[in-house]
Protein backbone atom coordinates (compact mmCIF):
# COMPACT_ATOMS: atom_id res chain seq x y z
CA UNK A 1 0.00 0.00 0.00
CA UNK A 2 2.42 2.69 1.07
CA UNK A 3 4.37 1.89 -2.66
CA UNK A 4 1.78 2.23 -4.27
CA UNK A 5 -0.01 5.29 -2.44
CA UNK A 6 3.99 6.94 -2.72
CA UNK A 7 3.87 7.41 -6.78
CA UNK A 8 -0.32 8.45 -7.09
CA UNK A 9 0.15 10.67 -10.12
CA UNK A 10 2.28 7.61 -11.88
CA UNK A 11 -0.64 5.36 -10.91
CA UNK A 12 -3.06 8.08 -12.58
CA UNK A 13 -1.20 8.70 -15.72
CA UNK A 14 -0.37 4.60 -16.75
CA UNK A 15 -4.18 3.83 -16.30
CA UNK A 16 -5.48 6.67 -18.25
CA UNK A 17 -2.83 5.39 -20.70
CA UNK A 18 -4.42 2.10 -20.87
CA UNK A 19 -8.12 3.29 -20.64
CA UNK A 20 -7.57 5.48 -24.19
CA UNK A 21 -5.82 2.41 -25.46
CA UNK A 22 -8.92 0.53 -25.30
CA UNK A 23 -12.06 0.19 -27.89
CA UNK A 24 -14.42 0.13 -25.13
CA UNK A 25 -15.88 4.34 -24.84
CA UNK A 26 -18.15 3.69 -22.93
CA UNK A 27 -15.98 1.89 -20.50
CA UNK A 28 -13.41 4.35 -20.75
CA UNK A 29 -16.01 7.62 -19.93
CA UNK A 30 -17.25 5.69 -16.89
CA UNK A 31 -13.84 4.41 -15.12
CA UNK A 32 -11.54 7.68 -16.22
CA UNK A 33 -13.23 10.36 -13.81
CA UNK A 34 -13.84 7.47 -11.12
CA UNK A 35 -10.10 6.16 -11.08
CA UNK A 36 -9.15 10.62 -10.96
CA UNK A 37 -11.16 10.82 -7.76
CA UNK A 38 -9.35 7.36 -6.48
CA UNK A 39 -6.05 8.84 -7.15
CA UNK A 40 -6.70 12.49 -5.36
CA UNK A 41 -8.13 10.88 -2.50
CA UNK A 42 -4.99 8.54 -2.12
CA UNK A 43 -3.27 11.70 -2.61
CA UNK A 44 -4.56 14.08 -0.55
CA UNK A 45 -5.33 11.00 2.68
CA UNK A 46 -1.80 8.98 1.82
CA UNK A 47 0.38 10.59 4.48
CA UNK A 48 -2.94 10.21 7.03
CA UNK A 49 -3.89 6.14 6.58
CA UNK A 50 0.62 5.75 6.23
CA UNK A 51 2.20 7.88 8.62
CA UNK A 52 1.86 7.59 12.67
CA UNK A 53 2.94 10.37 14.89
CA UNK A 54 5.89 9.35 16.83
CA UNK A 55 5.73 10.73 20.51
CA UNK A 56 8.92 10.21 21.99
CA UNK A 57 9.96 9.99 25.92
CA UNK A 58 13.14 10.23 27.57
CA UNK A 59 13.21 8.68 30.74
CA UNK A 60 15.85 7.87 33.42
CA UNK A 61 15.62 4.52 35.62
CA UNK A 62 15.62 6.65 38.39
CA UNK A 63 11.87 8.54 37.10
CA UNK A 64 9.71 5.70 38.64
CA UNK A 65 6.55 7.11 37.47
CA UNK A 66 7.39 7.21 33.73
CA UNK A 67 9.13 3.92 34.25
CA UNK A 68 5.79 1.75 35.05
CA UNK A 69 3.96 3.86 32.04
CA UNK A 70 6.28 2.42 29.92
CA UNK A 71 6.17 -1.12 31.47
CA UNK A 72 1.98 -1.08 31.95
CA UNK A 73 2.00 0.31 27.76
CA UNK A 74 -1.38 2.11 28.24
CA UNK A 75 -0.12 5.15 26.92
CA UNK A 76 0.55 3.10 23.68
CA UNK A 77 -3.11 2.07 24.31
CA UNK A 78 -4.33 5.49 24.66
CA UNK A 79 -2.54 6.96 21.76
CA UNK A 80 -3.23 4.54 19.39
CA UNK A 81 -6.40 5.49 18.31
CA UNK A 82 -4.48 8.98 17.73
CA UNK A 83 -2.59 7.35 15.27
CA UNK A 84 0.96 7.91 17.12
CA UNK A 85 3.33 5.49 17.93
CA UNK A 86 5.19 6.11 21.76
CA UNK A 87 9.34 5.15 21.69
CA UNK A 88 11.15 5.23 24.79
CA UNK A 89 14.90 6.10 25.33
CA UNK A 90 16.78 6.02 28.04
CA UNK A 91 19.11 8.46 30.01
CA UNK A 92 21.83 8.85 32.46
CA UNK A 93 20.62 11.70 34.03
CA UNK A 94 18.34 14.92 33.95
CA UNK A 95 21.00 17.36 31.99
CA UNK A 96 22.42 14.42 29.19
CA UNK A 97 18.25 13.83 28.76
CA UNK A 98 17.85 17.61 27.95
CA UNK A 99 20.66 17.38 25.92
CA UNK A 100 18.64 14.56 23.98
CA UNK A 101 15.82 17.17 23.60
CA UNK A 102 18.17 20.10 22.12
CA UNK A 103 19.45 17.80 19.65
CA UNK A 104 15.91 16.43 18.42
CA UNK A 105 16.23 13.20 19.67
CA UNK A 106 13.32 13.21 22.28
CA UNK A 107 9.95 15.22 22.18
CA UNK A 108 9.22 14.89 26.74
CA UNK A 109 10.98 14.35 29.77
CA UNK A 110 11.00 14.64 33.32
CA UNK A 111 13.45 15.72 35.00
CA UNK A 112 14.88 18.12 38.19
CA UNK A 113 14.60 21.80 38.91
CA UNK A 114 17.99 22.59 37.35
CA UNK A 115 18.50 20.48 34.08
CA UNK A 116 15.64 23.03 32.58
CA UNK A 117 17.80 26.16 33.43
CA UNK A 118 20.99 25.02 31.96
CA UNK A 119 19.07 23.58 29.08
CA UNK A 120 17.31 27.34 28.37
CA UNK A 121 20.62 28.45 28.85
CA UNK A 122 21.97 26.44 26.36
CA UNK A 123 19.10 27.66 23.91
CA UNK A 124 17.14 24.43 23.80
CA UNK A 125 13.40 24.85 22.46
CA UNK A 126 12.51 23.64 26.22
CA UNK A 127 8.92 24.55 28.00
CA UNK A 128 7.76 24.00 31.19
CA UNK A 129 4.58 21.48 31.05
CA UNK A 130 3.56 20.10 34.50
CA UNK A 131 5.80 19.28 37.89
CA UNK A 132 5.67 17.66 40.56
CA UNK A 133 4.70 18.61 44.18
CA UNK A 134 7.98 19.30 46.39
CA UNK A 135 10.18 16.60 47.18
CA UNK A 136 12.90 17.67 49.40
CA UNK A 137 13.79 14.60 51.60
CA UNK A 138 14.55 12.44 47.63
CA UNK A 139 17.94 14.01 47.84
CA UNK A 140 20.77 14.97 49.97
CA UNK A 141 24.70 15.05 50.43
CA UNK A 142 26.37 11.72 51.51
CA UNK A 143 29.52 11.31 53.58
CA UNK A 144 30.91 7.94 54.47
CA UNK A 145 30.15 6.72 57.86
CA UNK A 146 33.60 7.19 59.86
CA UNK A 147 33.60 10.74 58.11
CA UNK A 148 35.17 13.31 60.01
CA UNK A 149 32.27 15.37 58.16
CA UNK A 150 29.73 16.44 60.40
CA UNK A 151 28.30 20.15 59.25
CA UNK A 152 27.58 21.60 55.87
CA UNK A 153 30.45 23.89 56.96
CA UNK A 154 32.58 20.81 57.32
CA UNK A 155 32.94 20.83 53.38
CA UNK A 156 35.17 23.44 52.91
CA UNK A 157 38.46 22.47 50.83
CA UNK A 158 36.96 19.18 50.31
CA UNK A 159 35.84 16.79 46.93
CA UNK A 160 31.72 16.70 46.49
CA UNK A 161 30.95 14.81 43.84
CA UNK A 162 27.89 15.78 41.61
CA UNK A 163 26.36 15.44 38.09
CA UNK A 164 26.92 18.70 36.71
CA UNK A 165 23.37 20.70 35.90
CA UNK A 166 21.25 18.06 38.06
CA UNK A 167 19.02 18.73 40.77
CA UNK A 168 21.25 17.99 43.51
CA UNK A 169 24.01 20.73 41.93
CA UNK A 170 21.30 23.40 43.12
CA UNK A 171 21.09 21.43 46.62
CA UNK A 172 24.79 21.61 46.79
CA UNK A 173 25.17 25.65 46.07
CA UNK A 174 21.91 26.90 48.53
CA UNK A 175 23.33 24.08 51.13
CA UNK A 176 27.08 25.62 50.93
CA UNK A 177 24.90 29.73 50.75
CA UNK A 178 23.37 28.89 53.89
CA UNK A 179 26.50 27.54 56.19
CA UNK A 180 27.89 30.77 54.93
CA UNK A 181 30.37 29.03 52.55
CA UNK A 182 31.11 29.92 48.86
CA UNK A 183 30.73 27.79 45.71
CA UNK A 184 34.20 28.19 45.62
CA UNK A 185 34.98 26.60 48.87
CA UNK A 186 34.25 23.17 47.53
CA UNK A 187 36.52 21.04 44.60
CA UNK A 188 33.37 19.67 42.59
CA UNK A 189 33.48 16.51 41.15
CA UNK A 190 31.19 16.45 38.26
CA UNK A 191 30.25 13.09 37.91
CA UNK A 192 27.13 10.88 36.94
CA UNK A 193 25.73 8.70 38.98
CA UNK A 194 27.39 5.35 38.75
CA UNK A 195 30.93 7.04 38.26
CA UNK A 196 29.69 9.22 41.54
CA UNK A 197 29.06 5.87 43.35
CA UNK A 198 32.04 3.89 42.73
CA UNK A 199 34.15 7.30 43.73
CA UNK A 200 32.43 7.93 46.71
CA UNK A 201 32.71 3.92 47.58
CA UNK A 202 36.25 3.87 46.86
CA UNK A 203 36.99 7.55 49.04
CA UNK A 204 37.82 8.92 45.79
CA UNK A 205 35.59 12.14 47.17
CA UNK A 206 34.64 13.12 50.84
CA UNK A 207 31.23 14.03 49.97
CA UNK A 208 28.18 12.58 47.40
CA UNK A 209 25.34 14.70 46.48
CA UNK A 210 22.60 12.63 44.79
CA UNK A 211 19.15 11.79 44.12
CA UNK A 212 16.75 8.53 44.93
CA UNK A 213 16.72 5.67 44.37
CA UNK A 214 20.47 5.95 44.39
CA UNK A 215 20.10 8.18 47.36
CA UNK A 216 18.72 5.30 49.65
CA UNK A 217 20.97 2.50 48.32
CA UNK A 218 23.94 4.25 49.40
CA UNK A 219 22.62 4.56 52.68
CA UNK A 220 21.75 1.18 52.85
CA UNK A 221 24.16 -0.82 50.85
CA UNK A 222 27.04 0.93 51.75
CA UNK A 223 26.74 2.49 55.13
CA UNK A 224 26.35 6.23 53.82
CA UNK A 225 25.61 8.98 56.72
CA UNK A 226 22.98 11.44 55.37
CA UNK A 227 24.67 15.05 56.16
CA UNK A 228 21.70 16.92 54.88
CA UNK A 229 18.83 16.31 52.60
CA UNK A 230 17.31 19.21 51.07
CA UNK A 231 14.05 19.71 53.28
CA UNK A 232 14.23 23.31 54.63
CA UNK A 233 17.65 24.22 52.21
CA UNK A 234 15.50 23.27 48.48
CA UNK A 235 12.36 23.08 47.20
CA UNK A 236 13.08 19.85 44.92
CA UNK A 237 10.47 20.38 42.49
CA UNK A 238 10.38 18.18 39.60
CA UNK A 239 9.27 19.28 36.12
CA UNK A 240 7.95 17.37 33.09
CA UNK A 241 8.95 19.35 29.76
CA UNK A 242 8.68 19.35 26.24
CA UNK A 243 9.77 21.03 23.03
CA UNK A 244 8.03 24.06 22.02
CA UNK A 245 6.57 22.87 18.95
CA UNK A 246 5.37 19.37 20.26
CA UNK A 247 3.75 21.49 22.85
CA UNK A 248 2.30 23.48 20.92
CA UNK A 249 1.51 21.71 17.46
CA UNK A 250 -0.07 18.62 20.01
CA UNK A 251 -2.04 20.17 22.87
CA UNK A 252 -4.28 16.64 22.74
CA UNK A 253 -1.05 14.72 23.16
CA UNK A 254 0.08 16.19 26.29
CA UNK A 255 -3.31 16.26 28.14
CA UNK A 256 -3.54 12.80 27.56
CA UNK A 257 0.16 11.80 28.60
CA UNK A 258 -0.17 14.05 31.84
CA UNK A 259 -3.42 12.43 32.39
CA UNK A 260 -1.89 8.86 32.23
CA UNK A 261 1.11 10.00 34.41
CA UNK A 262 -1.50 11.53 37.05
CA UNK A 263 -3.38 7.82 36.90
CA UNK A 264 0.19 5.64 37.85
CA UNK A 265 1.11 8.21 40.39
CA UNK A 266 -2.26 7.97 42.22
CA UNK A 267 -1.97 3.67 41.77
CA UNK A 268 1.50 4.29 43.00
CA UNK A 269 0.53 5.62 46.46
CA UNK A 270 -1.98 3.04 46.69
CA UNK A 271 0.19 -0.04 46.19
CA UNK A 272 3.97 1.03 47.43
CA UNK A 273 5.00 -2.09 47.44
CA UNK A 274 3.79 -3.81 44.55
CA UNK A 275 5.27 -0.48 42.32
CA UNK A 276 8.53 -1.67 44.16
CA UNK A 277 8.37 -5.17 43.15
CA UNK A 278 7.84 -4.24 39.48
CA UNK A 279 10.74 -1.81 39.38
CA UNK A 280 13.18 -3.84 41.14
CA UNK A 281 14.12 -5.60 37.81
CA UNK A 282 14.12 -2.13 35.85
CA UNK A 283 16.39 -0.57 38.28
CA UNK A 284 18.71 -3.39 39.72
CA UNK A 285 18.25 -2.75 43.50
CA UNK A 286 16.17 -4.63 46.16
CA UNK A 287 12.11 -4.10 46.50
CA UNK A 288 13.28 -2.24 50.23
CA UNK A 289 15.13 0.22 48.74
CA UNK A 290 12.82 1.28 46.17
CA UNK A 291 9.89 1.49 48.01
CA UNK A 292 11.61 3.18 50.45
CA UNK A 293 12.44 5.77 47.71
CA UNK A 294 8.83 5.81 46.17
CA UNK A 295 7.52 7.07 49.57
CA UNK A 296 9.59 9.89 49.31
CA UNK A 297 8.04 11.53 46.51
CA UNK A 298 4.56 12.83 46.49
CA UNK A 299 3.40 11.11 42.56
CA UNK A 300 1.33 14.44 42.08
CA UNK A 301 1.45 16.49 39.41
CA UNK A 302 0.44 20.19 38.76
CA UNK A 303 0.16 22.51 35.91
CA UNK A 304 2.75 24.89 35.94
CA UNK A 305 2.24 28.46 38.25
CA UNK A 306 3.47 31.61 38.69
CA UNK A 307 4.66 29.69 42.29
CA UNK A 308 6.72 27.33 40.58
CA UNK A 309 8.10 29.60 38.04
CA UNK A 310 9.13 31.92 40.61
CA UNK A 311 11.40 29.22 42.28
CA UNK A 312 13.04 28.40 38.87
CA UNK A 313 13.99 31.58 38.02
CA UNK A 314 15.90 32.16 41.88
CA UNK A 315 17.54 29.02 40.30
CA UNK A 316 18.56 30.70 37.23
CA UNK A 317 19.56 34.16 38.83
CA UNK A 318 21.44 31.93 41.21
CA UNK A 319 23.54 29.96 38.59
CA UNK A 320 24.43 33.14 36.76
CA UNK A 321 25.47 34.87 39.77
CA UNK A 322 27.92 31.91 39.81
CA UNK A 323 29.08 32.16 35.97
CA UNK A 324 27.69 28.59 35.47
CA UNK A 325 25.20 29.56 32.64
CA UNK A 326 26.37 32.06 29.85
CA UNK A 327 23.16 34.12 30.24
CA UNK A 328 20.81 35.34 32.45
CA UNK A 329 17.43 33.78 31.63
CA UNK A 330 13.62 34.99 31.84
CA UNK A 331 12.06 31.54 32.55
CA UNK A 332 8.42 32.36 32.46
CA UNK A 333 9.46 32.47 28.30
CA UNK A 334 9.79 28.42 29.00
CA UNK A 335 5.62 28.32 28.95
CA UNK A 336 3.63 27.28 26.12
CA UNK A 337 1.21 30.95 25.33
CA UNK A 338 3.41 32.58 28.23
CA UNK A 339 2.28 35.81 29.15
Amino acid sequence: MVGIMSHPMNLLKRFSSILHQSNTPTLRSFITPTLRCFVVAAIVLAPIACEAATLRIGYQKAASTLVLLKAHGSLEKKLAPLNIEVKWLEFAAGPQLLEGLNLGSIDFGYVGEVPPVFALAAGAPLVYNAYELPTPEAEGILVSKDSPIRSIADLKGKKVAFNKGSDVHWLVVKALQDAGLKYGDIQPAYLAPADARAAFQNGAVDAWAIWDPFFVAAQRQLGARVLTTAKGVVNRHQYFVSTRSFSEKNPEVIKVLMQELGDVGQWIRGNYAQAARELAPIQGLEPDIIEASLRHYEHIYKPIDDAVLADQQRIADAFYELKLIPQKLSVRDAVVNSK
